[in-house]
């Protein structure tokens, strides 16, 4: 029998530079550090809020991230509200972060979930994103998801 799976536990990422990606998280997710691995050759870190660990992150990668092969397509955070989502945006604007749509942008055309979309520093695409609150906003793809072709 399978498995209930009523949800995702933490996501661990492969990056390049486990102190600029530490860095990165810590700024503009807000986590906190819960555990890390200093030994040379076996560097990672634990992240999570309140206890809970979200993100892990391994120093295992000698390039960046390719869209281009089977894996991760996009890693994605909820927030409550999409006032949060937009002060994220100031905040990843204060740090010169790339961008894949201008602004909080809704899922699709007509949804009222929707956020902003951008990139870690090794390209690994982000989104953090509210339920509601988007809207109002124009959907830069109006025949597919705005998080699914970018």
């Amino acid at each position: 029998m399978a498995p209930t799976i009523s949800r995702t536990g933490h996501v661990g990422l492969n990056v390049t530079d486990l102190r600029r990606s530490l860095d990165f998280y810590l700024r503009v997710l807000g986590l906190e550090t819960m555990g890390e691995g200093t030994e040379e050759g076996r560097e990672f870190a634990f992240l999570g809020h309140e206890g809970t660990i979200v993100l892990t992150l391994w120093q295992q990668s000698g390039e960046a991230f390719r869209k281009d092969v089977a894996g991760l397509h996009h890693l994605s955070f909820q927030v409550d509200t999409v006032e949060e989502v937009r002060e994220t945006e100031v905040r990843l604007r204060e740090t010169a972060v790339e961008f894949a749509y201008d602004g909080v942008v809704p899922h699709g055309e007509g949804a009222e979930s929707g956020g902003v979309f951008f990139y870690d520093p090794d390209g690994i695409r982000l989104e953090i994103y509210a339920p509601t609150g988007a809207e109002s906003a124009q959907a830069p793809v109006a025949s597919a998801p705005t998080c699914g072709f970018f």
